[in-house]
């Protein structure tokens, strides 16, 4: 929270009904007479409990609320308070969660719930923002018409309605009226974008006779959905429309084929190609699989790492390159291309928007290619990413075995370890994964260096760890990176580093610590390390306690059902903001339970491309969106 907007934009998370009941113990509400003169105990140093008698009509009960010490001053004898809380009938005791002063109001009383830090109470919250209420008067994006159409409360009410209700249909209101508001000017940038995309692109006298001499020297055969795709993208390249597609395709589908396929349509045109990955440990196994595949053309790695970079990159300028692999080093200024015709953004939902523009920019309408391993389900992506083209590969490779998943508590930890010595002693490899870098004070996680040194104490005798993480430089992530792909490591402890990117065949196991932390899509993706090769492979869950939204990875291997069950778990990013990753954000709508309102939405917003029908409020958002296409 920056500024006012932000501010009056902050909503609750949800509301408190506050309404009498009588005395029960699932919950409580109601108020007496205080009878009794506070006292305090306190206990284990600083905690502390506040008890006193009330007097609910014939009844006299005792009240305990703990850490409220601080109200003891305010608790004079013969005043009516609120409790809330659960009430003991065999001990005649309620322990209050709350406390309220004075008598409870006839009507129901709402309380809107906020996110809160350790310094800023809800009740702090409410009263900024009802000074704030007074002092702006934000205006609407929805045009008039629109709100008549389907009868919404105003714009300003509906506001002051969502952060200071009256009454609960009033509040539905206001809520479904501030949800519209925020989908309608999401769809209003996106049916901007798909309107005003630059159509006229490169043109390419490339037959696809060469591309199919390629992929029949392939070491391997292509699936019908890559087969797809790679139409897709060649009647793409081959046409002056630009492309913009988003290629998504689950964990091992084989997606960088593709996109060696893309670029290699593009070289045979005389042009060359970027391919931006988010990690050195992803830009580096492209570059390996690239050389590979299509060792006649000229490759190069351009990361933080790599050395000779000032002679790299005026060997880029001068056309050196028919194909140039990097991370965040190649958005720099000195990074100039002379031909690009195709840019290739490998996991783009960990880009910013002006990240993917900036790298667009250095060619002259080159076409663009995202790619995902983090599919979202059709009919959202349609409407989410509804300015490009949307190329989807599900089908696998036929040797890739399915990955057994298991979800396993801590107390299961002996017979893990039993699970791993008895692949190493098949001569397989084990992926370990750690959530943080080094122990922390304020989190008891397992910690990369800790679990390190523990699987050093158990196999260490007889195998090979490896340690990686992020902080490594380059060159020493490389090594342990080659060595572990060698062989010469048998279990690499790692962070999410090797997320994506990581491709060692012999690898038949996974385990991962303290997997409630992450996201189930980016479970699956640590579990597509494994399993690559023609080995039965094992994903082991490790956590304090199994839960539902843990065992969904245990029934499904498909990538794209799992993603549906995060969308509706987690939501998504920023789409149209300046962050690092993420792809839709919401303050208050939600994409999966509000997505008929944000139909409604792109059908209302389309109206108003036309600029003779545009409110100032409007153009000022085109105008800011026209300057991030």
């Amino acid at each position: 929270i920056n500024n006012l907007p932000d501010l009056l934009f902050y909503f609750p998370f949800r509301y408190e009904v506050l309404t009498r009941t009588d005395l029960n113990e699932e919950k409580t509400m109601i108020d007496g007479l205080l009878i009794s003169d506070p006292t305090v105990f306190y206990f284990n140093y600083k905690k502390n409990v506040l008890k006193f008698k009330l007097q609910i009509k014939e009844k006299v009960i005792n009240v305990h609320i703990y850490n409220r010490a601080f109200l003891r001053p305010r608790l004079k004898k013969n005043i009516t308070i609120t409790v809330i809380g659960k009430y003991n009938s065999e001990k005649n005791t309620l322990v209050a969660s709350d406390l309220l002063f004075g008598p409870i109001p006839e009507e129901k009383k709402i309380t809107p719930i906020y996110h809160q830090t350790a310094e800023l109470s809800n009740k702090k919250i409410i009263n900024i923002l009802h000074k704030a209420l007074t002092m702006v008067v934000p205006e609407s994006v929805v045009p008039s018409e629109i709100e008549k159409k389907y009868d919404f409360i105003p714009f300003v009410d509906a506001l002051k309605e969502t952060h200071l209700p009256t009454n609960e249909e009033r509040l539905n209101k206001a809520i479904m009226r501030m949800k519209y508001e925020e989908l309608f000017i999401l769809m209003l940038k996106i049916n901007f974008l798909r309107k005003n995309k630059k159509k006229q692109g490169l043109t390419r006298a490339v037959e696809f006779a060469k591309v199919l001499s390629l992929i029949k020297s392939l070491p391997f055969g292509l699936t019908p959905d890559q087969e797809k795709v790679i139409q897709e993208i060649y009647d793409d390249l081959v046409s002056a429309k630009r492309m913009n597609r988003l290629l998504q395709g689950d964990v091992g589908s084989g997606k960088t084929v593709v996109a060696i396929l893309a670029m290699y349509i593009n070289y045979l045109a005389g042009y060359s190609s970027a391919l931006m990955a988010p990690t050195e440990v992803l830009a580096q196994q492209h570059y390996q699989t690239i050389k590979e595949l299509v060792p006649h053309l000229k490759i190069v790695l351009l990361t933080s790492a790599t050395k000779k970079k000032n002679q790299i990159k005026s060997q880029i300028k001068e056309q050196k390159y028919d194909i140039v692999i990097g991370t965040h080093a190649l958005l720099t200024e000195d990074v100039e291309f002379t031909n690009l015709g195709l840019v290739i953004t490998d996991e783009q939902h960990r880009f910013g928007v002006n990240q993917r523009k900036n790298l667009m920019n250095k060619g002259t309408m080159p076409d663009v290619l995202y790619m995902s391993a983090t599919p979202i389900p059709r009919t959202y992506a349609l409407t989410i990413y509804g300015d490009m083209d949307i190329s989807s590969i599900k089908t696998k490779p036929a040797n890739r075995k399915p990955v057994t998943t298991m979800v396993k508590t801590y107390q299961d930890l002996k017979s893990v370890l039993e699970m791993m010595f008895a692949e190493l002693k098949k001569g397989h490899q084990i992926y370990v994964i750690a959530p943080l870098i080094d122990e922390s004070e304020k989190s008891n996680l397992e910690s990369a260096n800790e679990i390190y040194q523990n699987m050093v104490k158990a196999f260490g005798k007889k195998y090979q760890v490896g340690l990686l993480h992020g902080r490594l430089k380059g060159e020493e992530k490389t090594n342990i990176l080659n060595d572990f792909m060698s062989g010469q490591i048998n279990i690499l402890v790692s962070t999410t580093v090797i997320e994506v990117g990581i491709d060692a065949p012999r690898a038949s196991m996974i385990i991962i610590y303290n997997s409630e932390m992450f996201g189930l899509s980016t479970l699956h993706q640590l579990r597509g390390r494994v399993g690559r090769g023609d080995l039965a492979s094992k994903c082991i869950l490790l956590t304090e306690k199994a839960t539902a939204r843990l065992k969904i990875l245990e029934k499904t291997n498909d990538g794209f059902l799992i993603s549906e069950e995060d969308f509706k778990l987690r939501g998504g990013g920023d789409l149209f903001g300046n962050l690092q990753s993420g792809d839709m954000q919401f303050k208050i709508a939600d994409i999966k339970k509000d997505y008929s309102l944000l139909v409604k939405a792109k059908e209302d917003s389309a109206i108003y491309l036309d600029e003779k029908k545009q409110t100032p409020e409007i153009k000022k958002i085109l105008n800011e969106v026209a300057k991030l296409a």
